[in-house]
């Protein structure tokens, strides 16, 4: 064989290895990189491909392991043979100074960044087509891997570490929140489906007491009214459902459903008494203020029910539910043509807004975008009170979080509405101005 023709053997030699390691490269990075949830649904769909993809991501030890055995193998390869030929052409010193520049502009540029990039780029496409070679690899350098994996977990374990066992639990719930955010910070996401979607993941953690509608603006009616003046009341509300008390309001003793009572009326034609308007009454159903939205949304739809009445922990009305306030939490607003307009929260110029004291702080939240906490109290009032630790006075600020609230009106000792203005990062500490 002539010089010529070694030459170029050597150099398809050096070739096929260095394609060899850009495969490895590019496999390690699309299977690493690709959607897991998109490859679920690919098995689902029936690809054959994305199974020995899910495959070999379940096992991501065997993977990692063959693709940098065979990587590191065909780079060590391909250097030492392009060492040897460089020696023989140029001599020790020069071929070795030559053979090393050029390998490793190559392999960084073509075996590494190259294909890399591409994968990287491309993942789903990448990984299904070159996951049926990489399983067969997977196969038979599996001996030599599970050998190099017991050594390194011997090594380990020298040290005090055991990688059986993972320490760090991310929850379903956190990644998805996650991918929610990163998702409308780079555009893809507009910020009603942002909202919605983290309202559906908040739901375990939000309890009814923070969305409920407070005693104070729920209408009532007294049970012992005459019958024709409880019915005047009772249709003309603008609300299907209304509670029935007796003796004093805190004693709820009945839902009235104004469908129901339409009813009714027609039946006995004028000749209806209280018993009878309390005989098609529902029972009311009394719920605790720590129940979580998850808990009641599911509560309503076994019970078929869309009220509940919120007590504390000693048993006193608080506040009412229903299935609507549960929904619009998730979608937002909901509004019909006899709700008026929504009017809770007004621009009063740059970050300054005008706030009714019972608007909740998730709501504000989710309006302007903030992120006041509500954990300590439900209400823009409330958070207010919880951190002056007094009533203030109207005219009164506070610079709480980064925000000024400013109490406009008061109601005795009820807040009943504030000027909010956001200052920014520089603010956040507890300050007030009296």
């Amino acid at each position: 064989m002539s010089v010529e023709q070694d030459l170029l053997y050597y150099g398809l030699t050096i070739f096929f290895f260095l394609l060899l390691s850009a495969f490895f490269s590019a496999a390690e990075t699309a299977l690493t990189a690709v959607s897991r949830a998109r490859i679920y649904q690919l098995v689902l769909d029936g690809n054959k491909r994305a199974n020995i993809v899910s495959r070999l991501r379940r096992n991501k030890e065997s993977l990692i392991g063959t693709v940098l055995l065979g990587n590191n193998a065909v780079n060590i390869a391909a250097s030492a043979l392009a060492t040897s030929i460089s020696i023989q052409l140029f001599g020790s010193e020069g071929g070795l100074v030559m053979v090393t520049i050029l390998m490793t502009l190559m392999v960084v540029i073509f075996t590494e960044v190259l294909p890399k990039t591409y994968a990287i780029q491309n993942a789903e496409r990448v990984s299904l087509a070159l996951s049926p070679i990489l399983s067969v690899l997977v196969k038979l350098l599996y001996p030599i891997t599970r050998l190099i994996q017991l050594f390194i977990h011997s090594v380990l374990k020298l040290f005090g570490v055991d990688i059986t066992r993972s320490n760090t639990l991310i929850s379903a719930t956190d990644v998805i929140r996650g991918t929610i955010e990163l998702h409308h910070r780079e555009g893809q996401m507009i910020k009603q489906d942002r909202d919605m979607l983290g309202s559906i993941l908040d739901l375990n953690d939000v309890e009814v007491d923070s969305i409920m509608v407070h005693r104070k603006q729920v209408e009532t009616i007294d049970a012992d009214l005459p019958p024709q003046e409880l019915i005047r009341q009772a249709v003309s509300t603008m609300h299907s459902r209304i509670p029935l008390w007796r003796g004093q309001p805190d004693n709820i003793i009945g839902l009235l459903h104004v469908k129901n009572l339409i009813k009714v009326i027609n039946e006995y034609q004028g000749e209806l008494t209280t018993n009878n308007i309390l005989a098609i009454c529902h029972k009311p159903w009394f719920i605790p203020e720590t129940t979580s939205l998850r808990d009641q949304l599911l509560a309503f739809r076994s019970k078929r029910q869309h009220f509940a009445f919120v007590v504390d922990e000693y048993g006193t009305w608080e506040g009412i539910v229903t299935l609507e306030d549960i929904i619009e939490e998730i979608v937002g607003d909901i509004d019909d043509e006899h709700d008026e307009a929504y009017n809770d929260i007004l621009p009063a110029g740059k970050d300054t807004y005008l706030v009714e004291g019972s608007v909740t702080v998730r709501d504000l939240n989710r309006h302007l975008d903030w992120n006041l906490p509500d954990e300590e109290a439900a209400t823009v009032a409330g958070l207010l009170l919880h951190e002056a630790e007094a009533i203030p006075a109207v005219g009164e600020s506070h610079d709480i979080f980064g925000f000024r609230f400013t109490v406009l009106e008061k109601d005795s000792t009820q807040i009943t509405r504030l000027r909010i203005e956001k200052h920014g990062a520089n603010n956040s500490d507890h300050e007030s101005e009296e």
